[in-house]
C-alpha cells in the first residue's frame, strides 16, 4: 500500500478535514495519507522547499508561488488529460482564489480553502453589520471595535484599505504605493487604531475572534480572515456573524486581501501520480461541498459556497461574505515577497505603535518592497 506524508496548519480547519478526506480516500483508492501540522506563523514562513524534502503533500498560502517556482520543489497540477476537472475548478473559483496559483504559465496548487479579509460582528450587539468605514471610527472611539494587528494582519488590512479606496498596492514594483494614497490610507487606518488596546497588536483574528465570542467587550471586528466555527451555534458562549467589509472607499466591499490554501504536491515526491490524485479529488466540487464542509473545513469551491447545506450551520458565513471574496486583492507573489510580508508588517506596527510620521512610514515600506524585487 502507498503512504503519502502531507502537511498542513495546525487549526481545526486545516487539519481535521485533511484527516477525515484521507480517511475517505484509503477507502476509495486504497492510498493513505499521514497529515502533520505546523503553526500558522509558521506556515505563512517556513520555506517551502524544506517541506518538499519530507511531504508529498503540503497546504501553501499562494504568495509562496514565485518563491517554489524559482526552487523547482512542487509539481506543476496542469498534467495532461485532466482539463476539464480544471476547467470545472476554475469556473467556480471564488474571486481570485484558482488563479491566485497559476504562476509563470502552470497551476501549482489546488484552492481548498478559500478566504479574505472580512467583516466579523455580535449581532446581538449589532444590531446589522456596518457598510461604512465611518460607522467603524464611531464604534472604535466607543471602545467596541477589535482589531488583529500582529503581524502578518497589520499589512493584509494595510493592503485592504488601500485597495477599497481605489490606489491598490503595486504587485510588481517599482514602489509598493504611490506617497500620497499610502500617507491616505495609514490616516484611515489610525481613525481606528487611535482607538483599539496595546493588546490587539499581539492578537491574530482567532485571538481576536475569541476575544469577541467569549465577553461582550467587543461587538465588532472591521477586518479579519474570518474562521467558520465562530459562526457555529455553541461553539463559544457568543456566537460571531460575518458579512462582506465595510467600505472606506466609493465602491462597496472590494479590494480586500486574499488569503486561503492551496493542496500542492512535492516535485522531490516518489509517488507524484498518488499525490496528484489526491489533489484533485479533494479540491473537487463533490468533495468541497459535503465531507470537507461537514469535518470542519472551509471550502475553496465556488459550488459549496453556494450550497444552503454548507451555509445553514454557520449562519450564512459563505453566502454574506462572497461578494468580499469576489471583489479580493492578489498580494504580490514574486521571488522574495515573503520575506518582505514579514518585515514589511513588523516596519508597519513600529510605525503605528510610535505614532511615526505616515510619510516616513510608507518610504520605509516602498524600500523594503524594492529590496524585495
Amino acid at each position: 500500500m502507498i503512504t503519502l506524508k502531507g502537511m498542513t496548519w495546525d487549526h481545526p480547519r486545516g487539519y481535521d478535514p485533511m484527516v477525515a478526506t484521507s480517511a475517505r480516500w484509503l477507502s476509495e483508492a486504497g492510498i493513505e495519507i499521514v497529515w502533520d501540522k505546523r503553526s500558522l506563523q509558521d506556515f505563512e514562513s517556513f520555506p517551502v522547499e524544506e517541506l518538499a524534502r519530507q511531504y508529498d503533500l503540503i497546504v501553501i498560502d499562494h504568495p509562496h508561488v514565485g518563491q517554489i517556482t524559482k526552487e523547482g520543489c512542487l509539481a506543476p497540477l496542469d498534467v495532461p488529460g485532466r482539463e476539464a476537472e480544471r476547467a470545472e475548478m476554475a469556473a467556480h473559483s471564488v474571486g481570485p482564489s484558482y488563479s491566485s496559483y497559476d504562476y509563470a504559465g502552470h497551476q501549482w496548487a489546488f484552492p481548498i480553502d478559500a478566504a479574505a479579509q472580512v467583516q466579523a460582528y455580535r449581532p446581538d450587539l449589532l444590531a446589522e453589520p456596518v457598510t461604512r468605514w465611518a460607522e467603524v471610527t464611531e464604534l472604535a472611539r466607543a471602545g467596541k471595535v477589535i482589531l488583529p494587528m500582529r503581524a502578518p494582519h497589520s499589512l493584509m488590512s494595510f493592503y485592504t484599505l488601500a485597495a477599497n479606496l481605489g490606489t491598490a498596492c503595486a504587485t510588481s514594483g517599482p514602489e509598493l504605493i504611490a506617497a500620497d494614497a499610502g500617507v491616505r490610507v495609514i490616516n484611515t487606518l489610525r481613525q481606528v487604531i487611535d482607538h483599539i488596546a496595546p493588546e490587539h497588536y499581539e492578537m491574530d483574528p482567532i485571538a481576536a475572534s475569541e476575544a469577541m465570542a467569549s465577553s461582550d467587550q467587543y461587538a465588532l471586528m472591521p477586518l479579519g480572515y474570518g474562521y467558520l466555527s465562530y459562526a457555529l451555534e455553541g461553539f463559544r458562549p457568543h456566537r460571531l456573524k460575518f458579512a462582506d467589509i465595510p467600505a472606506a472607499g466609493a465602491n462597496g466591499p472590494i479590494g480586500s486581501a486574499v488569503g486561503g490554501t492551496g493542496i500542492a504536491v512535492s516535485a522531490f515526491s516518489s509517488h507524484r501520480e498518488a499525490a496528484i490524485g489526491y489533489a484533485y479529488w479533494v479540491a473537487g466540487q463533490q468533495v468541497q461541498r459535503t465531507l470537507y464542509a461537514s469535518a470542519g473545513g472551509q471550502p475553496g469551491h465556488g459550488l459549496a459556497w453556494e450550497d444552503e447545506s454548507v451555509n445553514a450551520p454557520v449562519d450564512g458565513f459563505y453566502r454574506d461574505t462572497r461578494a468580499t471574496l469576489e471583489g479580493g486583492w492578489l498580494r504580490p507573489r514574486h521571488d522574495g515577497y515573503m520575506a518582505f510580508q514579514d518585515a514589511a508588517a513588523k516596519r508597519l506596527n513600529l510605525g503605528l505603535r510610535g505614532n511615526e510620521d505616515a510619510g516616513a512610514i510608507i518610504g520605509a515600506l516602498n524600500q523594503l518592497f524594492r529590496e524585495s524585487l
